[in-house]
């Protein structure tokens, strides 16, 4: 049975390991998916970010019963083709959880303790005691996505002795949120909302999902932020409320267009923090990733029809 991997720099120790316990399968690593579609024909399993399959490579993988896609994002995967030969999909959802809810905490202390001035100011050798310094604690968060990375967020929110409400498509309770609200009735809560996180995924439901007037019924204090997809909000919804004072700072970590062009508007405004994308980053992304993918081999090789992170291809997660 072949294993192949298109997850270019897998990491020695990973790899050694799974040969190791699984001698009976004959694993591929390759680096990246030019390199491995000569053997996706014979493939049984294949392991991939998910950004790099298409019908034809599908349709060319007679063999292919399961795809592991090693990451949460599954917009760019052709489904269709794929529930046609009944191919078995589970991907990394959950990983992000601990960088991502870091990642949330430690922007949202920049922009409350003035990070972008105060090293501003240091490396200007400015001694300014009059920068003015909020702070989040006891304060009111809206996470829009109540999964692993929104609970995650709202755990360390915890923290803080922060309110934490939760905006899903359910609006089903979920751990470390005081409330939940369905996203088809959740805009009440934006009044009091100091912080607005979004960690939501790509589906039709979430395309241009924030919109200007969301932006207007929150509190002109409030800060957003997101780092769930590029598609939630269109860029000049955004620029447009920080620049009518509508919120007082955005925190970007995915965008539409993608590397964000170096002279794009976005990155010298002021009260906009850009970050390239990286908010899910961590030393431990590929163990914690082919942990899943060892813990769904075995039920695999079982026999078992009960996977972790199992997606449903019409649904597309």
């Amino acid at each position: 049975m072949l294993v192949l991997s298109a997850i270019k720099n897998v990491k020695e120790d990973i790899r050694n390991r799974l040969e190791a316990d699984y001698p009976e399968l004959d694993f591929s690593f390759c680096h990246g998916i030019e390199e491995a579609k000569t053997k996706l024909p014979e493939a049984e399993i294949f392991i991939t970010y998910g950004e790099d399959l298409n019908d034809e490579l599908i349709k060319q993988a007679k063999k292919l019963k399961w795809i592991m896609v090693l990451s949460a994002g599954m917009e760019k995967m052709q489904f269709k083709q794929i529930d046609k030969q009944g191919i078995l999909v589970t991907n990394a959802r959950g990983i992000h959880a601990i960088p991502m809810a870091e990642y949330t905490f430690t922007m949202l202390l920049q922009v409350a303790r003035q990070g972008k001035k105060v090293i501003a100011h240091e490396q200007a050798h400015v001694w300014d005691r009059k920068v003015v310094m909020n702070a989040i604690t006891g304060k009111t968060l809206v996470v829009l996505g109540t999964g692993a990375i929104g609970q995650e967020t709202a755990r360390l929110a915890q923290a803080f002795r922060m309110k934490t409400i939760g905006v899903s498509k359910t609006g089903k309770l979920k751990p470390y949120f005081d409330e939940t609200y369905p996203s088809d009735n959740w805009t009440h809560v934006l009044n009091k909302a100091d912080f607005v996180v979004a960690v939501m995924p790509s589906t039709p439901e979430t395309i241009d999902f924030v919109k200007l007037e969301h932006f207007e019924k929150m509190p002109a204090h409030a800060v957003f932020l997101n780092m769930g997809r590029g598609d939630l909000v269109k860029t000049e919804t955004v620029l447009e409320a920080v620049r009518n004072g509508e919120i007082a700072h955005a925190v970007l970590d995915v965008f539409e267009e993608e590397p964000l062009p170096e002279d794009h508007v976005l990155w010298e405004e002021e009260n906009i923090t850009v970050t390239p994308h990286l908010s899910g980053v961590s030393p431990q992304y590929q163990y914690r990733g082919f942990d899943i993918f060892r813990d769904n081999l075995e039920r695999y090789l079982q026999g078992q029809e009960k996977f972790i992170n199992k997606i449903d291809p019409k649904r597309g997660y």
